[in-house]
């Protein structure tokens, strides 16, 4: 379906709309009622978004455990673009590109400074795995895909290279105008010696994480480092993930007025099935659970997550551009939560996907 009328769908301020779609752009929205086409869909009572976007996937499914499908995670979910953080290096990311043409979901990366990527979970342990003009090369070659650098600095990482691994991954950034992604987790290396070494721009993922490592001392003030990076303009991205997010921190975070930027999964096979991850909508539910609006929930999956990848037109709806949304409902019942310490909590709301329209094609969930 590329000619068809979204009917009485509302968004998240509760404004009630028809947005038409004719060969798979907006060319029409309206008020409610309003919409003509050949099909008119009916979806009183539900909202919708510009396409919900996940900066921190794993969408490489031969790589075990940080594998799946992408679709799988993407337009299944509600999700219509996904970043992959890299899962692959200089080594495979030409696969992972090539992965694209079959799938309905957009797709992104960040490329692993690691030339072998999540082949191994230990893959900047040995600085030889960094070969700096694999990256420039593929970097080059991939400019429609590649968003960033992704280099994951904890203890299981890294081993004995230390936060060297950061410091090439700094270099490499100049080199290539790309920012950084970081994943932060236990140490050493320190969380002051990481954060320092962010600029404006780059992005610190799992900033949630309830490790002895955070952003957050033993009173759950945020570090010095912490703030002195917000106020220097370095991006916080939640990914979840299996080990990477506290209900604690971020009741911290919220206390303090930090974020939020972009919510993300850090999703892949396993956390998908077996959780604490289980989908984007689960985990956007955890952040209305915590006392945030929906309005904020959802531009963390829209509109900030667009303007970080500087694609202005992925979150918003407008007329003339290519159709990318996301068709959701908002249900009052409850729901069991749990972090990745293994808290649970029980909330009364529940953020549910119905469909989504994917460069401009209509597709249930």
């Amino acid at each position: 379906m590329k000619d068809f009328v979204l009917s009485q769908v509302k968004t998240v301020n509760g404004e009630e709309i028809d947005i038409v779609i004719e060969a798979g752009e907006v060319t029409q929205v309206t008020k409610a009622g309003y919409g003509q086409g050949k099909l008119v869909l009916d979806y009183s009572g539900v909202y919708v978004s510009s396409g919900w976007i996940d900066l921190h996937v794993h969408a490489f499914p031969e790589f075990n455990p940080y594998g799946d499908e992408i679709d799988e995670i993407g337009v299944s979910q509600g999700v219509t673009t996904i970043v992959d953080a890299g899962s692959c290096g200089a080594d495979r990311i030409s696969d992972l590109v090539a992965s694209r043409k079959t799938a309905k979901t957009n797709v992104y990366a960040f490329l692993n400074i690691s030339r072998i990527g999540l082949k191994r979970v230990d893959e900047l342990s040995k600085l030889e795995w960094i070969d700096k003009e694999k990256v420039v090369q593929a970097v080059n070659d991939y400019k429609e895909v590649i968003v960033g650098l992704k280099a994951r600095i904890s203890k299981s990482v890294v081993s004995e290279s230390g936060i060297e691994p950061l410091r090439i991954a700094r270099t490499l950034s100049s080199e290539t105008s790309l920012p950084l992604m970081v994943h932060i987790g236990s140490g050493p290396p320190t969380i002051d010696e990481v954060i320092s070494l962010l600029e404006k721009g780059d992005i610190i993922t799992h900033y949630l994480n309830g490790k002895q490592n955070n952003l957050f001392d033993a009173r759950e003030e945020p570090l010095q480092v912490f703030k002195e990076a917000i106020e220097r303009g370095v991006h916080l991205d939640v990914g979840h993930g299996t080990a990477s997010f506290s209900f604690k921190v971020a009741e911290a975070a919220k206390r303090h007025h930090i974020g939020l930027n972009t919510i993300s999964t850090d999703i892949y096979r396993g956390n998908r099935l077996n959780g604490p991850v289980y989908s984007l909508a689960n985990v956007l539910t955890k952040f209305l659970s915590l006392g945030y609006s929906l309005e904020e929930v959802i531009t963390a999956v829209t509109t900030n997550a667009a303007n970080w990848l500087k694609k202005p037109e992925l979150g918003r709806i407008k007329v003339g551009d290519v159709a990318n949304l996301t068709l959701f409902t908002v249900r009052n019942e409850p729901i069991t939560l749990t972090d990745s310490e293994g808290e649970k909590r029980v909330a009364d709301r529940r953020i549910e996907t119905i469909g989504v329209v994917a460069n401009g094609e209509f597709i249930e969930c």
